[in-house]
């Protein structure tokens, strides 16, 4: 049948379908043991930049397994918090494999916010020490958020400190995620007191190129694990060159990074995830190791999850055709 229209599916719809953290945490995982056996396609993102740490991104991606082929045009923009806008924003549009012919369009700020904590979870899920029970977050955004609530699916959590440097940010976080995961949660006054005593840390502020780290050798705690989603902003060279493992998503990307002038401190990974999942690279190996992931984000986490959206999307007739 000849196309004639293609589905175009809102936040809100996106939303609507209903897909739940845990069954995207399988999906990406999924997706990484398809990466680690070289399944997967994903060139190097290659990005527009109209203003100083903002960015405008193609991210394609192919994953056979599932039929998903597509792009997501993203950008962030850490000056929108000022303007009343989020900091990411963006599209995501998928393709028919087999003709190439566009199939859906549809939001991608849910999906970049869900992605990038399931990516967090399953590093985790390899890396953290499988009896972690306290997280810190720093910066409580829509990152801190996800990333927090992908760790509560995989770990009994009993506390978590969490630090923004807008404290009426924090305060609002920590009374929605404590209703949320049930968990205590405490508001601190400064970053160190969200790093020193967690076994699981996620610092999720905005991408910086020239950053000001703040987080320091011997923050970081024997036994602990670590996920940077705002690559090297927090962390100073000397603490990542602590860990005792560290890895990343991808590490061709990492690299594509580092020769733009991002990561000018950071140590080379052992490993990508989608190595270590597939069991080609060991994960955590004792209990006093301090892991680090740093996660660039990858198109194929955002086509490993929108795959299934874009599924139950059609089951409950969710969306708007709109013309070819």
């Amino acid at each position: 049948m000849k196309p004639d229209s293609v589905l175009y599916l809102s936040r809100q719809d996106v939303e609507a379908v209903g897909l739940s953290m845990p069954a995207i945490i399988e999906a990406v995982e999924s997706m990484f043991l398809e990466k680690g056996e070289g399944r997967v396609e994903m060139p190097p993102k290659p990005g527009i930049h109209t203003q100083p740490d903002a960015f405008i991104h193609a991210m394609p991606a192919y994953i056979p397994s599932l039929g998903a082929a597509g792009v997501k045009w993203i950008s962030g923009y850490p000056g929108n918090q000022s303007r009343g806008l989020p900091y990411i924003t963006g599209l995501l549009i998928l393709n028919d494999p087999e003709t190439g012919v566009p199939t859906v369009i549809m939001d991608a700020t849910w999906i970049t916010a869900l992605r990038t904590g399931t990516a967090t979870a399953v590093a985790a899920r390899h890396l953290a020490r499988p009896d972690s029970s306290t997280a810190g977050i720093i910066a409580c955004g829509v990152q801190g958020r996800s990333n927090l609530q992908a760790l509560a699916c995989m770990f009994a959590l009993r506390k978590v400190w969490v630090y923004d440097k807008h404290r009426q940010v924090a305060d609002s976080f920590a009374a929605e995620m404590a209703t949320s995961i049930d968990v205590e949660i405490e508001v601190v006054s400064e970053p160190r007191a969200a790093v020193v005593d967690a076994d699981l840390v996620v610092t999720s502020g905005p991408i910086m190129k020239s950053p000001t780290p703040v987080i320091d050798v011997d923050w970081l705690a024997p036994g602990a694990f670590a996920c940077p989603v705002d690559f090297d902003s927090y962390w100073t060279g000397a603490a990542l060159c602590q860990a005792d493992k560290l890895a990343t998503d991808d590490i061709g990307q990492l690299g594509s990074y580092r020769e733009a002038g991002y990561f000018r401190d950071t140590p080379a990974p052992y490993a990508d995830l989608g190595q270590i999942v597939a069991g080609q690279q060991p994960g955590r190996e004792r209990d006093d190791e301090r892991t680090i992931a740093i996660n660039l984000g990858l198109a194929l986490e955002d086509m490993a999850a929108a795959m299934p959206v874009y599924e139950r999307a059609l089951e409950l007739g969710i969306g708007t055709r709109l013309p070819l």
